[in-house]
């Protein structure tokens, strides 16, 4: 009997599985990434089954103000070449409408997504920041609890192409995660970041900063905070100072994605994204 292929919408557990596969994939998940995701859509996973096996996955979240992002596009090895991938990555277009959509394409998958109305803005490179940890505190960083959640959206707002408040308040509320800001002389927002704890070590995601000194002494703070933990950073290149900065810093570059976007991309400050919040969720 020939079996079925469909497609249905994921629940949180199985979200967890897909980020198993992604972590099989060597794409170090959050340890708690699959609430986090869950509460920006939960409309936004699609898994698809061949018959009862779960075999492939897309996730295509949306964002008040007209902005969608596709990722988590995973086919298990066994049943890559059969097409499964096509349906899941049309089910996701489909889905997303037309919003601006963008996505972090490997750098094997970026002439097909180019094919689809895809534009390539930036290559993100993912940097590997290894000890020692930093011994001293650094001035002028507090913790991220001591902001006003409404100054965190704010801030974030006009770094970001879309209004993300239910997946902020989940992101920064995950266990183990250590989140961080920076005041300016003014007392206004001038940077954040969080570090959160994944298969392998940290990722930091997202790093704000209106300048290099304050993305500078984020990057001190969290570096105290991991140890001599990996930590696992993804730089917009067009960010020139950010990719000064973490010359300067010894990081080693282990990854490359191209930021894309359909059918144009969004006017953002990347000058001030010195580390982008994820390749998943943008």
């Amino acid at each position: 009997m020939q079996q079925k292929f469909r497609i249905e919408r994921m629940n949180q557990d199985q979200l967890g599985l897909v980020l198993e596969w992604a972590a099989t994939e060597g794409w170090n998940p959050g340890l708690h990434d699959a609430a986090n995701f869950f509460a920006a859509d939960p409309e936004g996973f699609f898994m698809g089954f061949l018959d009862d096996e779960p075999v492939g996955s897309i996730s295509a979240v949306t964002y008040p103000g007209n902005f969608g992002f596709i990722g988590l596009y995973i086919v298990r090895p066994e049943h890559r070449g059969k097409g499964f991938g096509l349906k899941l990555w049309h089910t996701a277009v489909e889905h997303l409408g037309d919003r601006t959509v963008g996505l972090d394409g490997v750098v094997e998958r970026q002439a097909s997504y180019a094919r689809s109305g895809f534009v390539t803005a930036h290559r993100n490179f993912r940097f590997e920041w290894n000890g020692p940890a930093e011994q001293q505190p650094v001035s002028g960083v507090l913790p991220l609890e001591h902001l006003a959640f409404p100054e965190l959206l704010a801030y974030d707002a006009g770094l970001f192409p879309g209004f993300r408040e239910g997946f902020l308040r989940a992101w920064i509320g995950q266990p183990g995660c250590c989140g961080l800001a920076y005041r300016s002389d003014h007392g206004d927002v001038a940077g954040y970041g969080l570090l959160r704890p994944c298969c392998q070590g940290y990722k930091l995601g997202p790093l704000f900063a209106d300048s290099s000194r304050i993305a500078e002494a984020l990057l001190l703070a969290f570096r105290r905070h991991a140890g001599s933990a990996p930590i696992f950073l993804d730089v917009p290149e067009s960010n020139t100072a950010a990719m000064h900065l973490v010359g300067q810093r010894g990081m080693q570059r282990v990854f490359e994605t191209a930021r894309m976007y359909t059918p144009r991309a969004p006017s953002l400050p990347l000058e001030r994204c010195f580390g982008i919040t994820s390749y998943e969720l943008g």
